[in-house]
């Protein structure tokens, strides 16, 4: 039997040695350069992504269609709408996007006069201001009259004859005055309370009394509208005050003519008896 050299199989030839790992490095060259391609490609879109926004925005702040043609003012009658108005400080023609509402607000409820304020922006080109006033409650007496809300804040002179349903308070200082206009004093405070008691005592007591004098360092001075001097004393008003009604009505049913009442003591009234005036 012949013997015979069988070939490897396994081996190459030269017709195809350099087919096969040429053409792995040719695909893989090739899936390079396509990767390479989608990566660029990514990377515009995302440039075009971000870029589209920020061109969005800058559109919105400098658009004309949203410039400010108009600012309403709405809930004023005694603040002039102008004043409210140059205390918004919205520049004509402003951008509606770069209003910042609370910041307006600030603004305009540091006005004294006003309570409460809300800025809208309605789109594209207007803004609404609603205020709330202060209400006048009383009137304080500081060489002039001016009016007081029931927060203790002054609101401004009483240009006008007036004649509130509450006692006037007095005795204040010029300093508490200025003050007042945008914090009220302790000893204002002190008389609205006061006021407070005697409304909530249901009688007639409130009309009684004209003027609260809070100059005093040992309590408020009444005065009724007689001219009757009421010492009442820092502190328990509402027995004071009731026992003050009682003392009131005494005098008037026994036509005494009383110059002076005193209610500093607890459980005692003095009395100052004498013409008036």
């Amino acid at each position: 039997m012949r013997s015979s050299t069988l070939e490897d199989l396994g081996e190459r030839s030269v017709l195809i040695t350099d087919q096969g790992v040429g053409g792995v490095r040719r695909r893989r060259r090739g899936r390079g350069v396509a990767w390479g391609l989608r990566r660029a490609g990514f990377l515009a879109l995302g440039v075009l992504v971000l870029a589209t926004p920020v061109a969005g925005v800058r559109w919105l702040l400098t658009a004309p269609r949203f410039a400010v043609t108009s600012v309403e003012v709405q809930g004023a009658a005694r603040v002039p709408a102008d004043e409210v108005r140059a205390a918004a400080a919205i520049a004509p023609g402003a951008n509606l996007w770069r209003i910042d509402p609370a910041t307006v607000t600030a603004r305009v409820e540091a006005v004294p006069a006003i309570r409460r304020a809300e800025v809208i922006r309605r789109f594209p080109n207007r803004v609404t201001i609603l205020v709330e006033e202060r209400r006048p409650f009383t009137l304080v007496h500081g060489g002039r009259l001016h009016w007081l809300d029931e927060e203790g804040r002054v609101l401004g002179e009483a240009r006008e004859a007036a004649a509130p349903l509450v006692p006037v308070i007095s005795g204040l200082s010029d300093a508490e005055l200025v003050t007042m206009r945008n914090n009220p004093a302790p000893r204002a405070l002190e008389a609205i309370a006061l006021i407070r008691a005697l409304l909530r005592s249901g009688s007639a007591l409130a009309t009684e009394i004209s003027e609260i004098d809070m100059s005093r360092s040992d309590g408020p001075v009444l005065y009724t509208v007689d001219g009757v001097e009421v010492r009442l004393g820092p502190e328990e008003w509402e027995e004071r005050l009731a026992r003050l009604e009682g003392v009131l009505a005494q005098i008037a049913r026994d036509r005494e003519a009383v110059r002076a009442i005193d209610l500093r003591f607890r459980d005692q009234v003095v009395l100052t008896k004498g013409g008036r005036g």
